[in-house]
C-alpha cells in the first residue's frame, strides 16, 4: 500500500434506471428510459478523463425492487466506460431485500469492478488510499440513522475516509418542513471524521453541510426547479477540504415556465407566449417543457395560442401544458364568427350567459362548448 496525498472521486447518485416515466405521454418515455443508459456510459467516460480512483452511486441505481434483469445486464454493459471501481449503494427505490435488484446482480455475476455496497462494513480500494464507509438501505424507510456506524469505522492509516448514503439530513434540506425519513445526522462528516460525504435521495446538486453533498440525479426525471443533470468531482487532499467540481452530463433539459396573460382578446398575448417559450428552452437543447398558461382571453386569441402550443409540441420533445387558469371571454366578433342569428345564435347566447354567471354549476362546461363551437367553426371555414 502506497499512500498518497490526493485523488479523485466521481460522485453520482439516483439513476432509478428503469424508470416507467408513467406521467409522460407517448414515446417521450421511452426515450428517456433509453438515455439513462447513455448518460451512464458519459459518466464513466468522464471518470476515465479524469482519472478518477472510483466512481461512487450514492443509492438508487435502480427504479424499484422488482427490476428486470435486463436493466441490470444493461447497466453492466454501459459501466464497461470505465475500468476503475464502480460502488453501488442501496437506496430507498432499490433496497437490499431477499429478493432485489442486488441479489439478482449476484445471480447474474457482474466484473470485479463493479461492487454492490450491501454491507456496512469499509470498501477499501485505490491501493489502499480510499475507504468508503456504506450504508445501505434494508427497506424503504429506515426508522435509525444507519450512517451512525461511520463514527467508530476503522480504516487504513492515511487513507482517505469517504461516506456514502441515502436519505434526508435532519436539521436541513431537502425536507426541512416534513418528516425526515432515511435520517442523516447534519454532523455526521465531522462525528465520522469524512473527507467527504456523498449522498444520494434529493435529486438536484446541493451543498447540505461541511464536506457533505448530495450530486443529484445525472439525468433529470421531472420538471424541477433544484439544478439536476449533473455530477461531482471530487479531489480530496491531504489535511485540505475537497475541491467539488459540478460538471453537466445531461442530455435532456427539463423546464418549467408559468405564464401570466392580460384580460380580453388581445393578438399580442400569442407573441408573448412565444417570446417566453423561446427565452427559457434553448433551441440547441433536447427540452420538456411543462406550460402554465392563466389570465382570460378571447376566443379567437386562445386559437392562437392553441395553435402557436401545436407547433412547440412538434419542436419539443414533450410539451405538458396546463391550460386550466386560462379563461375564455368570447368577444362580439367571436360570437358573429360562430352565427349571426337564428337558433344556433341563440343557443351560442345561451352557452355566453351561463358561461359568465358565477353562480352557476354548468359555468365551465359553457365556456368549453363555446370554445369547442368557435373552434369548430374555425376549422370549418364557417
Amino acid at each position: 500500500m502506497g499512500l498518497i496525498l490526493s485523488l479523485s472521486i466521481v460522485h453520482t447518485a439516483d439513476w432509478q434506471l428503469g424508470k416507467p416515466f408513467g406521467s409522460i405521454e407517448g414515446d417521450a418515455a421511452a426515450v428517456l428510459r433509453e438515455q439513462r443508459y447513455d448518460t451512464i456510459r458519459r459518466i464513466g467516460e468522464e471518470a476515465t478523463k479524469r482519472s478518477a480512483a472510483a466512481v461512487l452511486v450514492a443509492g438508487d441505481v435502480f427504479d424499484s425492487v422488482t427490476t428486470p434483469d435486463q436493466v441490470i445486464r444493461r447497466a453492466l454493459e454501459t459501466m464497461k466506460s470505465f475500468s476503475g471501481p464502480w460502488v453501488l449503494l442501496p437506496g430507498n427505490h432499490d433496497p437490499l431485500r431477499a429478493e432485489s435488484p442486488w441479489t439478482h446482480l449476484k445471480t447474474i455475476g457482474h466484473p470485479e469492478n463493479v461492487i454492490p455496497a450491501v454491507t456496512p462494513a469499509p470498501i477499501i480500494i485505490a491501493d489502499g488510499n480510499l475507504a468508503v464507509l456504506p450504508a445501505p438501505l434494508t427497506r424503504k424507510h429506515e426508522p435509525d440513522d444507519v450512517t451512525r456506524w461511520m463514527d467508530n469505522a476503522e480504516t487504513p492509516p492515511g487513507a482517505f475516509r469517504v461516506g456514502l448514503a441515502h436519505g434526508s439530513v435532519t436539521n436541513r434540506l431537502p425536507e426541512p418542513d416534513g418528516d425526515v425519513v432515511n435520517q442523516i445526522a447534519d454532523d455526521r462528516a465531522e462525528t465520522a471524521k469524512l473527507d467527504y460525504l456523498a449522498l444520494g435521495d434529493w435529486h438536484g446538486t446541493v451543498e447540505i453541510a461541511p464536506r457533505t453533498w448530495y450530486s443529484g440525479t445525472p439525468e433529470p426525471d421531472r420538471f424541477p426547479r433544484n439544478d439536476p443533470g449533473n455530477i461531482l468531482v471530487v479531489t480530496l487532499e491531504s489535511e485540505k477540504a475537497p475541491q467539488v467540481e459540478k460538471v453537466a452530463v445531461s442530455r435532456f433539459h427539463w423546464h418549467r415556465l408559468e405564464i401570466a396573460l392580460g384580460a380580453g382578446g388581445d393578438v399580442d398575448a400569442t407573441a408573448a407566449v412565444e417570446e417566453e417559450i423561446a427565452a427559457e428552452v434553448n433551441e440547441a437543447e433536447i427540452a420538456l417543457l411543462h406550460l402554465r398558461l392563466s389570465g382570460t382571453v378571447d376566443l379567437a386569441t386562445r386559437l392562437r395560442i392553441e395553435t402557436l402550443l401545436d407547433e412547440w409540441q412538434a419542436r419539443l420533445r414533450y410539451l405538458y401544458r396546463d391550460l386550466s387558469g386560462l379563461v375564455d371571454e368570447p368577444s362580439d366578433d367571436d360570437l358573429d364568427l360562430i352565427d349571426h342569428g337564428g337558433f344556433v345564435r341563440a343557443a351560442v347566447d345561451r352557452l355566453k350567459t351561463l358561461a359568465e354567471d358565477p353562480a352557476v354549476s354548468e359555468r365551465d362546461a359553457a365556456r368549453t362548448a363555446l370554445r369547442i363551437l368557435y373552434f369548430e367553426h374555425v376549422a370549418g371555414g364557417s
